[in-house]
């Protein structure tokens, strides 16, 4: 009984070490209390590593999300005689969850993942010790660009996701399933408030963007310098990246509703 309240007192404080040390991280990289600490044009060099190298997935799964949501959302509607406001289903959809957190899964999978892996063997091959040696901040040159990056690309990447998710749903309610067209996009309009709707999507985006984002730079810092390390890193930034995505639309919804 004893063996078994000392491994756990062991890993809550080795628990409380690591959000420790990812806190001091996140305080170091943001540059308090010694000014701005990103370049631009490095920070514009990563935006295009992380944001538009993400377009692809971005695009195909925002259609296709669409065109599901439009499709379930049509039989459900049919039933009750409300068919026409399947234009509202879709764009509320979009733009309060889906957008922001499907968009925020594959940038944890996608670019968060990547950012890990690149930090993590820059760290095994012991680039950032060089860095430091030769007089360079690794976290003005390396870390503090792709945070900033990751907090532009996000929301900009979530607008698209849920823009052409809106088309799609378009293209199978109109097009394909025969919804008249003036109803789906006059319902959606009347329906969308740009506060309520757009801004609060727009600002959950930004939160999963700074969490996500920081969550893969420090697991890349905080990697054992081995391949295996690495490898374990970029599975604890997926897993750990889409759990808080997940928990902080929770949180967010609620508050954002009223409901806290």
């Amino acid at each position: 009984m004893i063996s078994f309240v000392a491994s756990v007192g062991a890993s809550l404080l080795q628990v409380c070490q690591v959000i420790g040390r990812s806190g001091v991280f996140f305080v170091r990289i943001l540059g308090w209390g010694s000014g701005f600490k990103a370049p631009v044009l490095r920070v514009i060099k990563q935006v295009h590593q992380i944001g538009v190298l993400s377009l692809p997935i971005i695009v195909v799964a925002g259609v296709f999300v669409g065109m599901v949501l439009a499709l379930q959302g049509y039989y459900i509607l049919s039933s009750y005689g409300s068919q026409e406001a399947i234009g509202q289903m879709v764009a509320l959809s979009l733009l309060r969850e889906f957008g922001p957190v499907v968009s925020a899964l594959l940038f944890v999978g996608r670019a968060g993942s990547a950012l890990t892996a690149e930090i993590g063997l820059m760290k095994t091959t012991e680039q950032l010790s060089a860095m430091e040696i030769m007089g360079v901040d690794p976290l003005k040159r390396i870390f503090s660009p792709r945070l900033w990056a990751g907090v532009i690309s996000l929301p900009l990447l979530a607008i698209l996701f849920s823009l052409l998710g809106v088309y799609g749903g378009a293209f199978v309610a109109v097009d394909v399933l025969g919804v008249y067209e003036g109803s789906y996009w006059a319902n959606m309009q009347n329906s969308v408030l740009f506060y309520d709707d757009v801004i609060k999507g727009i600002i959950k985006a930004l939160v999963f963007a700074l969490v996500c984002t920081w969550i893969a730079l420090f697991h890349g810092w905080n990697a054992k310098p081995t391949s295996e390390g690495v490898a374990r890193a970029t599975t604890a930034t997926v897993v750990q990246g889409s759990l808080a995505v997940l928990g902080l639309d929770f949180i967010l919804t609620a508050v954002m509703l009223g409901g806290f």
